[in-house]
């Protein structure tokens, strides 16, 4: 059968052969055993309901085996030999383009360059799926393959619930990922109701089908990275020689190197898993490879003593870096963690003194002692890190929920007499105040042709555009217009591109509604094929996340999701080919919602007023909530806003005498 046939049949006629798990590459760790007895037959049930009942009898057996093997039904036998990736738009079986360029997003975030553990079809985050099983696969690619511009396909937690009439105005799909009752929302809870495949983590741009590859986090990285040095070097000192250390390669930790390699430092980044630093190290996203922490100390002080700028992955525990560093006088001037401490228990984060394997195997075999040995890390982690704070480090979380999880381990890490933790979040010193609040946030788009040429086009379009805007732009606005052009002129020669022929960059409404406008009008005259616009969830509006995107809202509504619930709902009327809506991502199942999109421009003159109502609303109406919060760049970009948008009306805060609240109580 041809592709395109695959495609077209969904479930196969006839029961493929059982497959083996191939050996060579990166598997998701064993999940938690947590289901009863009962739960098990459950979970069975629910799996073989995809599946002709003649089939039912062979499959028990085998989904019971990866039920125990893996503690989750991935239904590996049903996974299509075709090689995954994201193959040129018109390569797809579809009656509308919208569709096609669905399939196009959704194959990029499971090709094996891209995705963590393709073959449990998760793409980053140690647990952020597409889907829960090869069975949605298949179904989704081929709903998509024979929906019209008329129909919408509505997905729950990667299950195609259907094809729905609809309209052409309307969303192609509608995904929704993790959506739990609000009591039903702990960490345990995501085991059991995934084992029994009733819902997903769709982390942020894995559920959604948005991930480009960790080029998606480079430039958030890149400006984190550029700003945290800014915050503490004098103004005319560069960050060459000077140490940023983190931890994690796997996903969206991957580009925490290549972003050190741009905005100039010496990184090291510690890895436990051997497969995940040697991938990035191939890929040429780490410049040298080390595994023994002598080597790592003497070549970090030859990168200090030549004012290097190199990136190092270190193949072993980050506790034991920044303990042996401490001992050493090695000076950390920037200092972060990217492990998947969302899942700090099921493989998220590796505690220290044991190996990669024992680690692995006392999360299937010894929970609660995998369990304990977490926590006691967190402790000594957080110990070291304390001490290097003394010295001057500046430590910030990175959003990873590494001093939410190092508090409840029991980690020295509140503020005295605050109630707060005593490092700030990467959001709330640098993300926050200097991007969100005056609207810039992850903008992205996919050259759909898969044509390195045409985002070669694009990337100039883009140059070109901000260069023009950035003539009349305010003073408060200057900095994250320059980085951003800086970026992305540089942005072929710092070779990115991991899968599709996609681009990141940070941009405001008004940015990104002229570059989408541009190249718009270049796929209408043909100079480029058509494209996807999108963006990270880890943006102005999309999500509401305490101790991350969110974290610099002060007034007690931080803990709120009306932003996120607001952003999708918002999005789906305004034009967007398809919406998402999570529970979980970045830092936790529980503790974040956030909204996604993704639209197609396909050089019509409809792409055009639907990317203007659309892009416009995605970002404004995270400035506002902000600007309610009286954050006082929010307060700016909104007015500035409504000046130039008549039609624009937004309720702005009455700011109040702080001397009047005193001695009211």
């Amino acid at each position: 059968m041809t592709f395109k046939e695959q495609i077209l049949q969904g479930i196969p006629t006839n029961l493929p052969p059982k497959r083996n798990y191939p050996e060579s590459v990166n598997r998701a760790p064993k999940r938690k055993d947590i289901l009863t007895v009962e739960e098990k037959q459950l979970a069975i049930k629910n799996a073989l309901r995809y599946f002709p009942e003649q089939w039912h009898k062979a499959l028990a057996k085998e989904f019971a085996e990866e039920l125990n093997a893996y503690g989750r039904i991935y239904m590996y036998r049903f996974k299509p030999d075709y090689k995954i990736y994201a193959r040129p738009i018109f390569a797809y079986p579809s009656n509308c383009s919208q569709a096609a360029a669905i399939m196009l997003m959704i194959q990029n975030n499971l090709d094996p360059a891209v995705a963590q553990h393709p073959e449990e079809l998760i793409t980053y985050g140690g647990n952020g799926a597409v889907f829960q099983n090869w069975a949605q696969y298949l179904l989704t690619m081929k709903y998509l393959a024979t929906m019209t511009e008329e129909q919408t396909l509505h997905m729950y937690s990667g299950h195609p619930m259907g094809l729905f009439p609809s309209s052409k105005n309307a969303p192609r799909v509608v995904v929704t990922n993790g959506m739990m009752i609000p009591n039903y929302s702990k960490p345990d809870d995501w085991e059991k109701f995934n084992a029994l495949g009733v819902t997903q983590y769709g982390q942020m741009t894995a559920g959604s089908f948005m991930y480009i590859g960790p080029q998606g986090i480079v430039h958030g990285t890149t400006i984190t990275v550029m700003n945290a040095f800014r915050k503490i070097l004098n103004k005319n000192e560069t960050p060459n020689g000077k140490i940023f250390l983190t931890a994690g390669l796997g996903g969206m930790s991957g580009a925490q190197p290549k972003a050190g390699n741009i905005a100039g430092c010496i990184t090291v980044a510690a890895e436990v898993n051997p497969k995940a630093a040697k991938k990035r190290y191939e890929q040429g996203w780490v410049d040298v490879l080390i595994e023994s922490l002598d080597d790592l100390v003497t070549r970090v002080k030859q990168a200090q003593a030549e004012n290097e700028v190199v990136s190092i992955a270190f193949i072993g525990n980050v506790v034991n870096v920044w303990e042996r560093f401490y001992e050493d006088n090695i000076f950390i001037h920037l200092g972060s963690d990217q492990t998947s401490l969302h899942i700090p228990y099921t493989g998220g984060y590796y505690p220290v003194g044991v190996t990669y394997k024992e680690a692995n195997q006392l999360i299937s075999e010894a929970p609660e002692v995998f369990k304990q040995k977490v926590k006691e890390s967190l402790k000594r982690h957080a110990d070291a890190i304390n001490k290097h704070t003394k010295r001057g480090t500046y430590f910030f979380d990175y959003g990873n929920a590494f001093l939410l999880e190092a508090s409840r381990a029991g980690a020295e890490v509140m503020a005295k007499n605050k109630g707060n933790f005593k490092y700030p979040s990467y959001v709330q010193d640098i993300l926050g105040p200097m991007c969100f609040d005056y609207g810039f946030g992850p903008f992205r788009w996919v050259c759909t042709s898969g044509k390195p040429e045409d985002l070669e086009k694009t990337d100039a379009i883009a140059a070109q555009v901000l260069q023009s805007i950035m003539k009349d732009a305010p003073e408060e606005i200057k900095l994250q217009m320059q980085d951003n052009i800086t970026w992305i002129k540089n942005a072929k020669q710092n070779n990115m591109v991991v899968g599709s022929q996609a681009r990141i960059l940070y941009a405001d409404a008004e940015g990104r509604i002229k570059i989408a406008i541009a190249f718009n009008n270049a796929i209408k005259k043909g100079e480029i094929g058509p494209i996807v616009l999108g963006r990270d969830h880890h943006d102005v509006s999309g999500t509401d996340s305490p101790f991350r995107e969110t974290s610099n809202i002060y007034d007690g509504s931080k803990f709120t999701a009306d932003m996120a619930i607001h952003n999708v709902i918002g999005d789906s009327f305004r034009g967007a080919t398809w919406v998402s809506i999570h529970n979980g991502g970045g830092v936790g199942w529980g503790e974040v919602i956030n909204g996604g999109f993704g639209m197609l421009l396909d050089g019509s003159k409809e792409a055009e007023e639907q990317l203007k109502n659309m892009l416009f609303y995605d970002v404004n109406n995270g400035i506002a909530r902000r600007s309610w919060a009286r954050n006082n760049e929010a307060m700016f970009a909104i007015k500035r806003e409504m000046e130039r948008t008549p039609n624009l009306k937004v309720t702005l805060p009455n700011l109040v005498d702080e001397t009047l609240l005193e001695n009211l109580f």
